[in-house]
């Protein structure tokens, strides 16, 4: 901002002219953020997100992803592209412009599935197996089955086929275990 008795100067073609006031349009804020070169083939345009802004922890707002850059940027030896998306503002009151935030991408999802601990999974070739607990105590056993796999977010993995909610399966912790007495 400008202090009285300073002078103002006017924008040309070699200046920038002097700053007087920063405005912002708080009904149309954009998140702008970097995406890896092994993920942005999955992006397209339109898809949810959900904004998490870093000052305000509580508060996720939707967006829809409006930009992906045609070209990529090296950022720290990784190939990034630029991404933009519009936020859908309401209800966030204590919003401002210029704070950092992360965004969750939705690429995929699916509603009243069972899932499992990913870590549970056994991949062997194409195939995928869960072991399961059959018997208590002494007579406890864990039986091989084969599963049927479906989407995955890193930490939890949909089964499509080969289980029911009523099964046991042995977790990571278990395995662990077994390896360490065996």
């Amino acid at each position: 901002p400008v202090k009285v008795g300073n002078t103002v100067i006017l924008s040309n073609t070699f200046n920038d002219g002097t700053t007087i006031a920063t405005l912002a349009n708080m009904k149309d804020l954009i998140f702008r953020g970097n995406i890896d070169e092994t993920e942005v083939g999955q992006l397209a345009i339109g898809v949810p997100m959900k904004i998490t802004i870093g000052a305000l922890q509580d508060v996720k707002l939707n967006a829809a992803l409006e930009y992906i850059s045609p070209k990529a940027v090296e950022n720290n030896g990784a190939n990034q592209f630029e991404i933009k998306a519009a936020i859908d503002v309401k209800g966030a009151k204590s919003l401002r412009s210029g704070y950092s935030a992360n965004a969750e991408i939705v690429l995929q999802t699916a509603k009243n599935v069972l899932t499992i601990p990913e870590s549970a999974i056994e991949f062997s070739g194409d195939s995928t197996f869960v072991y399961l607990v059959k018997g208590k105590g002494e007579q406890k056993t864990y039986e091989r089955h084969p599963v049927t796999i479906g989407i995955s977010d890193g930490v939890n993995i949909e089964i499509k086929k080969g289980l029911s909610q009523k099964d046991i399966v042995r977790g990571p912790q278990v395995v662990a275990d077994t390896k360490n007495n065996e």
